[in-house]
């Protein structure tokens, strides 16, 4: 518990590859929260997050004497501990929504996204995930049209969780068809130029794109 007593301010045990701990550097960004961010190799936890936190996993949020893991916990604490700019909607009905919308975004591209990434499956599986994500995010895409944001006119968390896999496209070895795709794609052009979005890149994330 030593880091705790250290340190007063904000502490975030970061994976610098993973979607996930960029997804809650992108809150952090978009907060504007001052915080330690301690860039973490997974193979290699430190002792003092091991101590931490039971599951030895990344993300992990370190708040005084609050210690966070599992991302959407983390995004939505941060939002409620810094609401202003609020991430998710007033209001519960179109708050439920967002979270579904996360849930959906975990289930349908998120493990997909996991199962490339780690590249221990066998081929045929990861040539399977690729497949399935590619061709659902070209049948979703016509949802971000009209729309400056995921389903919204404002920016909130469910941008925070798609941002971070749509930035990994090309690692992923996905590349969306410039017609059909071209929703997403706008978007993605959006999402990228947001300050709090670069602000959220870590070095290995912007090797991920020339």
């Amino acid at each position: 518990m030593g880091v705790v007593a250290k340190h007063s301010s904000m502490i975030f045990y970061s994976d610098g590859n993973d979607h996930y701990s960029q997804r809650v550097r992108l809150v952090l960004a978009e907060k504007g929260v001052a915080v330690e961010i301690i860039d973490v190799d997974p193979a290699h936890i430190p002792e003092d997050l091991t101590d931490l936190n039971p599951y030895n996993s990344l993300p992990t949020l370190i708040d005084r004497e609050l210690v966070l893991y599992q991302s959407q916990v983390i995004m939505e604490y941060l939002d409620e501990r810094f609401p202003h700019p609020p991430l998710l909607p007033v209001y519960p009905v179109a708050r439920a929504q967002s979270r579904l919308f996360v849930h959906r975004i975990q289930r349908d591209w998120c493990t997909a996204v996991d199962t490339i990434m780690a590249g221990k499956s066998k081929d045929t599986v990861i040539d399977r995930a690729r497949k399935e994500l590619r061709e659902s995010l070209v049948t979703i895409a016509p949802i971000f049209d009209g729309k400056p944001f995921f389903m919204s006119e404002e920016f909130t968390l469910v941008d925070c969780c798609v941002g971070p896999i749509l930035w990994r496209l090309p690692v992923l070895g996905i590349e969306l068809p410039p017609k059909q795709g071209k929703p997403i794609l706008d978007y993605m052009d959006r999402m990228f130029e947001r300050d709090s979005f670069q602000a959220s890149l870590s070095e290995a994330e912007l090797d991920m794109r020339d």
